[in-house]
């Protein structure tokens, strides 16, 4: 057997040719080999390579492979690949490149569709990029964030009127799968007061990246937007990658003095992917499977939108939730809930019945609305609450005819104006209704004898 010592001298001599190279650290080269892989975890041995650098893996026909490090345990580096891994087999190559996951960032990005590594997916010819900052971004002092006090018009009334949105708030679109939240975004994005838009699809199906560009955007929606797709099939990396590029894009442009409107489809998609790279790394679940590291990737990343300090920017986030089997209670919303300003819950019931949007306004909640509207807002988004919530309490016997009218004088009102209610919190997703339209409708139904 080879010594200890003795081993890493060979290592070091056969990989002469990589030490002078100029891009990488001295101190980083030190060549290993790949001696397992479970599922799309590669195990390398005899190399140096710090958490998040990449390296290279070169296969026998000499194709290589690029990973990122995403964990250790002594001699082990643990390595997730970045695309796909086919050709590895035993004893492939691992050279460290000595260089950690950066964000290309520029104007030059607008109207533009890329994926989780920052490549185009268009045809629109090269990338013009004037700038790299990190992926992992760089924390805002809490002390110095510029506070929410600007309403935000979304051009959703439901939105607008019952539940505001403050510039800077992070949201949740808390829904199951199929009852519109996919087309909700759409609105918003299309609808929004916002000067860039960044739009990052995370694990969603394919086919929705050419729909959302072609059906939802639009060529002249599309100029003041830039689009990261990251869908299901990518690998857990690139899933992951997206969010935090589309995140860091977003703060390029806050940092530039923009008002940016970020919308993540979906938070939940980012974090199963996260799982998948933790529980290949044996980290031991915890809640409902997903280890602890997952709870805490989760603040990390809503916490870079927001508003930037006094006279800089703002980052408006409206990152969907994915409720599994409609339990609004899953770890992952429960988690989310917890680091959001706020959030819409959308109601399968409601959608099933031609309800759209579907916002269910029992369940909902903006935490800064008391903050952007004045006292005649908050009293009529109270009153609205009140009639609504009067009547679904008593839905059942209304239905049945076992409640006689007269008996409650709030109950006849919630009657008499529930189908008036039930169409105003409905909108046709063509159709933009601004802040100031929606109190003056509000108002009126309110108001109407």
């Amino acid at each position: 057997m080879i010594p200890k010592a003795n081993r890493s001298d060979i290592w070091l001599e056969r990989l002469k040719p990589y030490n002078e190279r100029a891009d990488v650290p001295h101190d980083l080269i030190v060549e290993g080999r790949l001696s397992r892989m479970v599922g799309l975890t590669l195990e390398a041995i005899g190399c140096r390579a710090a958490i998040g650098s990449r390296c290279e893996i070169e296969t026998k026909n000499g194709r290589r492979i690029e990973a990122e490090v995403v964990g250790f345990s002594g001699s082990k580096v643990f390595l997730m690949p970045t695309a796909e891994v086919h050709g590895l087999e035993p004893d492939c190559r691992v050279i460290p490149m000595g260089k950690n996951s950066l964000a290309k960032v520029g104007f030059g990005l607008l109207g533009r569709v890329l994926d989780g590594a920052g490549n185009a997916l268009d045809d629109k010819g090269p990338l013009r990029t004037t700038a790299q900052v990190s992926l992992n971004g760089t924390p805002i002092n809490p002390l110095t964030r510029k506070p929410i006090r600007e309403p935000l018009d979304v051009g959703v009334r439901a939105i607008n009127a019952i539940l505001a949105v403050g510039r800077g708030q992070r949201m949740g679109l808390f829904a199951g799968t199929g009852v519109g939240k996919s087309i909700l975004l759409g609105m918003m994005t299309k609808f929004t007061n916002a000067d860039i838009v960044v739009v990052a699809l995370v694990g969603e199906r394919g086919r929705e990246v050419n729909e959302f560009v072609l059906k939802i955007l639009g060529e002249e929606g599309l100029k003041r937007a830039v689009i990261i797709a990251s869908p299901a099939d990518c690998p857990p990396l690139m899933r992951v990658h997206g969010a935090l590029l589309a995140t860091s894009i977003a703060e390029y442009f806050r940092d530039q003095g923009k008002d940016v409107l970020l919308l993540m489809d979906s938070l939940t998609r980012f974090a199963q992917a996260h799982r998948e790279i933790a529980l290949a790394i044996d980290e031991p679940p915890a809640t409902k499977g997903y280890p602890p590291s997952v709870f805490a990737k989760l603040p990390h990343l809503v916490e870079r939108a927001g508003n930037a300090d006094e006279g800089g920017g703002s980052i408006t986030a409206f990152y969907t939730v994915l409720a599994e089997g409609d339990d609004n209670n899953d770890p992952i919303a429960d988690a989310a809930r917890g680091v959001l300003d706020g959030h819409i819950v959308l109601s399968r019931s409601l959608a099933e019945s031609g309800h759209f949007p579907a916002i269910d306004i029992e369940a909902s909640v903006s935490r800064v609305m008391p903050d952007i509207a004045d006292a005649n807002h908050l009293k009529l988004a109270r009153d609205l609450r009140r009639l609504y919530s009067l009547y679904q309490q008593n839905k059942d016997l209304i239905s049945v005819g076992a409640y006689q009218p007269g008996s409650d004088p709030r109950i006849d009102k919630a009657i008499e104006k529930n189908a008036v209610i039930l169409e105003f919190l409905q909108q046709d997703m063509e159709e933009s209704v601004s802040i100031a339209q929606s109190l003056h409708q509000l108002e009126l139904l309110l108001n109407l004898r």
